[in-house]
C-alpha cells in the first residue's frame, strides 16, 4: 500500500454518505485523481477546510483496493476565501473548475495547467479585474497548453505578414489570423482590432506569472471574450456557459 504526498486543488465533491466524500482533485504529478475521504463531512478544522470545493492543499494519500486514493491527512494552503463570499466570482471559478475536470486526465503531468488555474483563481479572488477578462485569458492560455495555438504571425491563407495587414480577423476554422480579403471567404472569421490582436500575442507568449498583468478597453474585451468563447467551444467540442450558483 503506497503513500503519496502531493499538492492539489479540489474541483468536484460528491457526498458519498452522511459522513463521507469523494473528491476530484487536480494535482501536478498525478493529474486528475479521485480521493475517498472517510468522515470528511463531519470533520472539523484542517481536514474540513482541505476537503472543501476549491481548497488547495498538501495531501497525504494512500492507495486502497479500489481505483480511488484514500485520504490520510491534509494541510490547507489556500482556500480562496473571497470566492466563497461572492456568488458571481464563484460562478466563474466553478465553470473554470468544470473545464479543468474535462481537460485533465489521470496520470497526466498537469503542472502548467494547474499553475494557470491557481493563478486565475487568485486573480479572481484578490483583484478587481473584470471577470470576463480573467475567464477569457484563462481559456485562451489553456487552449495553448492543450496544443491549440493559433497562428498569428501572418494570414493563414495568403501568408501576408501581420504587420502589413490593416484589418485583422481571427479564423476559428483555420486557427489563426486572416486578412480582410481572405476573411471574406470565411463566414466564421471574427473581426479584431489591434489591441485585441496584441493581447492574444501577449497571452500566448508571456511568462505564466505575468499573464494577467495587462488591461484592455471594453471594446477589445468584447472581441477577446467572443474569440475565447467560440474557440474554446470549438476545440473542446463542448459549449461552456458560466454556471449559475
Amino acid at each position: 500500500m503506497g503513500i503519496i504526498k502531493t499538492k492539489g486543488i479540489v474541483t468536484k465533491i460528491v457526498n458519498y454518505s452522511d459522513s463521507d466524500k469523494i473528491l476530484t482533485v487536480i494535482t501536478a504529478e498525478q493529474g486528475k485523481i479521485q480521493v475517498f475521504c472517510k468522515g470528511a463531512q463531519k470533520s472539523k478544522g484542517a481536514l474540513l477546510a482541505s476537503t472543501e470545493f476549491l481548497a488547495f492543499s498538501d495531501f497525504v494519500l494512500y492507495e486502497g483496493n479500489s481505483e480511488m486514493y484514500r485520504l490520510s491527512s491534509a494541510d490547507i494552503i489556500e482556500v480562496f476565501y473571497n470566492l466563497r463570499i461572492d456568488i458571481e466570482k464563484l460562478s466563474y471559478a466553478t465553470t473554470m473548475a468544470q473545464i479543468m475536470n474535462d481537460v485533465c486526465q489521470e496520470g497526466e503531468l498537469c503542472h502548467k495547467k494547474l499553475q494557470l488555474f491557481l493563478n486565475s483563481l487568485y486573480t479572481l479572488s484578490e483583484t478587481d479585474k473584470k471577470l470576463d477578462f480573467i475567464y477569457s485569458v484563462f481559456e485562451i492560455r489553456l487552449l495553448a497548453l492543450l496544443g491549440f495555438i493559433p497562428r498569428l504571425g501572418a494570414c493563414v491563407s495568403c501568408e501576408d505578414k501581420a504587420d502589413v495587414i490593416k484589418d485583422k480577423f481571427f479564423s476559428i476554422k483555420d486557427n489563426g489570423l486572416k486578412c480582410n480579403i481572405c476573411a471574406k471567404l470565411d463566414k466564421g472569421a471574427l473581426k479584431m482590432n489591434d489591441v485585441t490582436y496584441t493581447s492574444l500575442l501577449y497571452i500566448l507568449s508571456v511568462d505564466a506569472k505575468k499573464i494577467f498583468s495587462f488591461d484592455i478597453p471594453d471594446s477589445s474585451l468584447d472581441e477577446l471574450k467572443l474569440i475565447a468563447k467560440i474557440y474554446t467551444d470549438e476545440k473542446l467540442e463542448k459549449e461552456y456557459k458560466i454556471m449559475k450558483i
